[in-house]
Parts: C-alpha cells; structure tokens; sequence
C-alpha cells in the first residue's frame, strides 16, 4: 500500500513540473538575431563541457555503488588503498582542461559580444538610435532622428542595427530583449550602450530583468521587428498621436505606474534624454561620441526640477 501511495505522488509530482514549464517560453534558446545566435551558441558549448564531467560522475558514481554492494562477494576488497596517479590525473586533469577551455571561449565571447561593440552591416544600412528610460514601472523609448517617443512599445526595421543609450530615472533596471541577445543595466545619472539585430520579423517580448518594486512584474514591452515601409508607416501613426513631451509633460509621466498601456508622443523635446542623465550629474552629461562632459541647459533642468 504505501509503495502504490509512493508511485501516484511521483506520477503526480511529474505531471505537476511539466503543467508548471509548460508556460514557460526558452525565448534565449530561440534567438531572432546575431547576438542571440552568439549567445546562445555560448549556452550550448558552455553545457555541453561542463556535461562532459557531470555525466561520466553521475554514472560512476552510481556503478561504483552497485558494484561495490554487499552482496558482491567478487569486488576486490582494499583497506588499505590510499592513492592512484591515474585517477588523480583523471579527475584533476579533465575538469581543468574544460575550465581551461571556458575560459577561452568566455574571453572571446566578452569581446565579439561585447554591448559597447556596434554590429556589422551593408554599407547602405544606416543604424537606428533609440534611446531608452527605465521609469517606475514602464519603459520609455525616444527616437532621437524621428522625434517621436513611446511607452512600453518598441519598433526597429528588420536587418537594420540598432544603437541604443540607456539610462534610468529611477532605481536601477536591466533592458533586456531575450530573443534579440544581450541584458545591459540601466543607471540613474549613467548611460549604458547596447547594439542588437533582429533578422526575422516578429513581435518580442522584452522587459526589466532586474526587481524595481512593487511594479516590476507588469515591467514589460512588445518589440515589433517589421520592414522597413512598415516602420516608416509605424513612425507616421505615432507621430499622428496629439501627445506631446517635453519638460512640462514629461514628470506626470515619470511618476510611478503600474502596468501602463502603450503611448504615443509625437513630439519630444530635443535633448530631452541628456536632460534625464544630467539631473543625477549636477546638469552634466557625456556626450557618447567624444566621451567629453557637457553641461546641459538649465531651463530645462529646472523645469523638470521644479514639477518633481
């Protein structure tokens, strides 16, 4: 009886792990673009050495355990065994040869899957600039060369690198688009840079990979990767929207709200990111191009200042 008692607890302790990952999504696992293809490969060769020792362990360490038994009178018996060079060798000499090998290929994937690196592309493709705002509890994006700016929604043409600055307003988050490759901080009074790709269109999900508070969990976007027309038609009904943001508009914006519906602004004041950074920095800002510190215009630091 209580072994048929056992057997039903763990029929029904397996069906309950699969019904619980059955809503999770490996959306790491299935990259739409050249960084995550990079980082998952990562993953994959990363598992597959650190397997190499797991593996062949579990299996010993279970045939030793039955080959050892009491009941087998034919297992050579050695009190007084204490030492072997072959198995020292072996089991110092595998594992290190494979954290000999991580540590290659964590030192080459640091550099060509380095966030500051910009991605290659066809001459005639001319990168996107967005710039990113971590705010309690939602996600604003503003389009420097469009002058449009959205909230929880994020568009980039397909094939098209794109260049992002990042900041937060706010405590610190983490930007971070699974299927696209990449998480990078995002820091009151810092800018954090990060260059992704996606190479299929689609409709990704990206988020704050960092706890922010009572919030965070509605923390989220829907990044539309789309054609180039398709983007192009994207940014005309944003910038059909009657919202404006500026200096006057942006604090109600800024303050905390919990799962905040997609917005759209069809005008941002320009400088307004520099604005955000330098309010941490004393009205000073680095300039991403030079690395030089500016000082950016008081008016609208006090603006902003005065609404907080």
């Amino acid at each position: 009886m209580k072994n048929k008692l056992l057997a039903r607890m763990a029929r029904l302790g397996g069906l309950s792990s699969a019904l619980l990952l059955a809503g999770c999504e490996m959306d790491v696992l299935d990259p739409k673009g050249p960084v995550g293809d990079g980082v998952k490969s990562l993953i994959a060769t990363s598992t597959i050495a650190m397997l190499i020792v797991v593996v062949p362990t579990i299996i010993l360490s279970l045939a030793f355990a039955w080959h050892y038994r009491q009941s087998n009178t034919s297992a050579e018996y050695l009190p007084k065994w204490s030492h072997s060079n072959k198995v020292e060798l072996i089991i110092w000499g595998v594992p290190s040869l494979i954290i000999l090998f991580l540590a290659v290929i964590t030192y080459q994937t640091s550099h060509s899957l380095d966030p500051y690196k910009p991605l290659e592309a066809e001459a005639t493709t001319k990168p996107l600039h967005v710039e990113v705002v971590a705010l309690d509890w939602k996600w604003l994006f503003i389009y420097p060369e469009q002058g449009i700016a959205t909230v929880n929604q994020l568009a980039i043409p397909v094939n098209t690198p794109v260049d992002f600055v990042i900041t937060s307003d706010s405590v610190m988050n983490s930007f971070f688009i699974p299927r696209l490759g990449s998480m990078i901080y995002a820091m009151a009074g810092m800018q954090t840079q990060l260059h992704l790709l996606a190479s299929e269109p689609g409709d990704y999900l990206g988020e704050s990979a960092n706890y922010s508070g009572r919030g965070f969990s509605d923390m989220k976007f829907r990044t539309l990767a789309v054609s180039g027309d398709e983007f192009n038609a994207w940014v005309d009904k944003v910038k059909s929207s009657s919202e404006q943001l500026d200096g006057q508009t942006y604090p109600k914006l800024a303050a905390p709200s919990e799962a905040n519906p997609v917005e759209y602004f069809a005008h941002v004041e320009p400088g307004l990111f520099n604005t955000i950074v330098a309010k941490y920095n004393n009205g000073m800002v680095m300039d991403k191009s030079t690395g030089k510190m500016l000082q950016v215009q008081q008016s609208a630091m006090s603006d902003m200042n005065m609404k907080e």
